[in-house]
């Protein structure tokens, strides 16, 4: 058994698949999941796991470029907004309107599902490289 890092299996073998400039979808348990990319859903009750613990434990694991989250956040969830802004300072935040976000999100190559019971606590992120 891993002693660190994420240890969901499922999970874990998805994120060592992903590449330089593959698009992974963060969300709420609200989020439409479109149809292609695969899923982990982590949901367990609402809010279990919360947007932030999934979000940082993400990053703890992948070089993220940069994330894109709805204009909307900032009015509806501005705890998540704030948490977005604080992970991803300056130009590698990206807003943009709430159904561009899902149209976006098709493209993903993953989708991770939260239990976060908050509306439009949801980002894409694009994963870098290490070197």
């Amino acid at each position: 058994m891993k002693r660190a890092g994420v240890l969901n299996r499922s999970l874990a073998g998805a994120l060592a698949e992903l590449g330089h400039g593959d698009r992974l979808l963060v969300c709420d348990a609200g989020m439409p999941i479109p149809a292609g990319p695969r899923v982990v859903d982590l949901a367990f009750v609402a809010g279990v796991p919360s947007f932030a613990q999934v979000l940082d434990g993400l990053l703890a694991e992948l070089v993220v470029e940069g994330a894109v989250a709805a204009h909307e956040v900032r009015g509806a969830n501005p705890e998540a907004a704030a948490l977005l802004a604080d992970r991803f300072p300056g130009p590698s935040l990206e807003f943009t309107p709430h159904e561009e976000l899902k149209e976006r999100s098709a493209r993903a190559r993953l989708v991770v599902r939260t239990g976060e019971a908050r509306p439009y606590a949801n980002a894409l992120l694009t994963c870098g490289v290490f070197f």
